[in-house]
């Protein structure tokens, strides 16, 4: 079952939306509904139908079912489309887009002069968003002369000074470095707030998303996984899919022994340990998948009640700067734990574990063809479980 979450009062609704490019389905049932002002991120790796989605939400694309509304106002259906131009949307490209011929005040101007915007009109709004963005000054200056993050300014004016309802946003940090990357997130979150705007933002970058996003929507192979709060979805994940991508897993190979009330217990190699049972999760013939992040694992010094025990002994000792990684063979398995850098141990020190219940999930396991992944510990020692971080290209 699909968690979903959904806004105070809805001002984008997308209804049973299909989309194919020939034979293949590239959105599949999309039911959507997004509020004013809100900040939502389309997260999922390449080819899962994200940008797809916004390409159809911004006009370019014709659903081949389903209807798309803003305000009440029907934009798109297979009948009928509302052009680019007469949605009252921006949209800001992983390229920047900006035309190197021109200087910053003729860029951001562009579209007022194409709409026959007046000229003093013009100044004025132009004025306006290269204050907002932080480029007062640089009106003279030529895209050659300006930075990576200076040049995605501008291309975020251009969209803002036409005063859109909605700013689509399509992966625009992608080409940024990782430091500049993240001043720009917390850039476009302050503009967001102040201007009002509803943002709807593409990207495969999990940290990105959960920094930006008022909700996110987790798209795989065509179709939604999840919506919720960042929070709610790398917590509590609606299936196997969303776990793994939005982050590192253990991902352990089980047994079901029983299960009541909404918790398991289930066998690990020679060992047991209790389990919360996700909403979706079912058990065949006694199989079962837990998944724990590794930072919800600590090395135990004392016992806590509600805690599972393991005992283990690590195989792999790898300094990380403000961790130490840790691989621990629980017997059956190899568990990824993040230490404290202060108090390292070598590899072959045995080692007790501590879990909470809640912090192990039972899944279902829905297979190799959601592996989007790549495994993270293939030089563990003994048998290895499928440590996973989302790769995507």
């Amino acid at each position: 079952m699909m968690v979903r979450t959904e806004p105070a009062m809805t001002f984008i609704e997308i209804r049973d939306l299909d989309k194919s490019f020939g034979s293949f389905p590239a959105l599949k049932d999309i039911n959507l509904d997004i509020a004013e002002k809100e900040f939502v991120t389309f997260l999922g790796p390449s080819g899962c139908g994200k940008t797809t989605m916004l390409r159809t939400l911004a006009g370019f694309l014709a659903p081949d079912r389903g209807t798309i509304h803003v305000d009440g106002r029907l934009l798109s259906s297979p009948a009928a489309i509302v052009p680019p131009q007469q949605r009252r949307m921006g949209m800001v490209f992983q390229n920047y887009a900006v035309w190197p011929h021109m200087t910053v005040l003729e860029n951001v101007a562009f579209g007022l002069r194409i709409a026959k915007v007046d000229r003093r009109q013009v100044r004025d709004r132009v004025a306006r968003v290269l204050e907002a963005v932080g480029l007062t000054g640089l009106e003279q200056r030529h895209p050659g002369q300006l930075s990576g993050g200076q040049q995605q300014r501008v291309a975020l004016a251009r969209s803002l000074v036409v005063e859109p309802a909605i700013l689509l946003l399509d992966e625009p940090l992608s080409n940024l470095d990782a430091k500049l990357r993240e001043r720009m997130r917390a850039e476009l979150k302050n503009l967001q707030r102040r201007m009002g705007l509803t943002f709807i933002y593409v990207t495969h970058d999990q940290a990105e998303a959960m920094a930006l996003s008022d909700r996110i929507v987790v798209f795989d192979r065509g179709e939604v996984q999840q919506i919720g709060e960042p929070r709610e979805i790398y917590e509590h994940p609606a299936n196997l899919f969303v776990a793994d991508f939005m982050g590192l897993i253990n991902r352990l190979p089980a047994v079901l022994v029983e299960q009541a009330d909404g918790i398991a217990r289930v066998r690990v190699g020679s060992q047991e340990l209790s389990a919360a049972i996700a909403p979706q999760a079912t058990g065949a013939a006694g199989a079962a998948t837990v998944v724990i992040r590794p930072e919800a694992i600590r090395l135990a010094h004392g016992g806590v009640a509600g805690e599972n025990r393991l005992a283990g002994t690590i195989v792999d000792v790898t300094f990380l700067g403000n961790i130490i990684d840790y691989q621990v063979d629980v017997g059956g398995a190899v568990l990824r734990v993040q230490g404290d850098r202060q108090t390292a141990l070598e590899p072959g020190a045995c080692v007790a574990l501590a879990v909470a219940v809640g912090e192990c999930i039972v899944m279902r396991d829905e297979g190799a063809d959601h592996a989007q992944t790549s495994i993270d510990a293939e030089t563990a020692a003994g048998p290895s479980i499928a440590l996973r971080r989302a790769e995507t290209s």
